[in-house]
């Protein structure tokens, strides 16, 4: 388990400022950029992809999970355990409730979420979340 410090988090921002460089964001002109270590120490990264539908635009936290997914090894995909996102603004930039939940699924209520006020666990941001240990017969890879 990597040590969450200063300077992880600042290796986390960076990275997020990377994938956020990458952003395909013709049509909200607000490129966004995300990345997360796993509980095995890859840091993996995504940033959004809009679509001229917008409701179809794919949020940098989903292409961060598809990155988690891609890149684990199949029955031990990685979990999340210290995860930033930024926006074109300086500073930290929360995830939406959609992207909460899909953070749940993967990084669970301890996973840490950067913001501004300081580092939180997800659990705080998303009070009351379920993933698969509250459905009937959980998930089967």
């Amino acid at each position: 388990m990597p040590e969450i410090d200063d300077d992880l988090w600042e290796q986390l921002r960076a990275a997020a400022r990377d994938a956020r460089d990458l952003a395909y964001a013709p049509y909200s002109n607000h490129p966004v950029g995300a990345a997360a270590i796993t509980a095995d120490g890859r840091i993996v990264t995504g940033s959004n992809v809009e679509n001229a539908s917008i409701g179809v635009t794919l949020c940098a936290e989903c292409s961060m999970v598809g990155d988690l997914v891609r890149t684990g090894q199949p029955g031990d995909r990685g979990r999340l355990v210290a995860f930033a996102c930024v926006g074109p603004n300086p500073g930290p930039l929360l995830p939406c409730g959609r992207c909460r939940q899909l953070l749940w699924e993967h990084g669970g209520a301890d996973l840490i979420v950067d913001r501004a006020g300081g580092p939180v666990p997800l659990s705080f941001l998303l009070p009351d979340g379920f993933g698969p240990d509250q459905l009937p017969g959980g998930v089967d890879e």
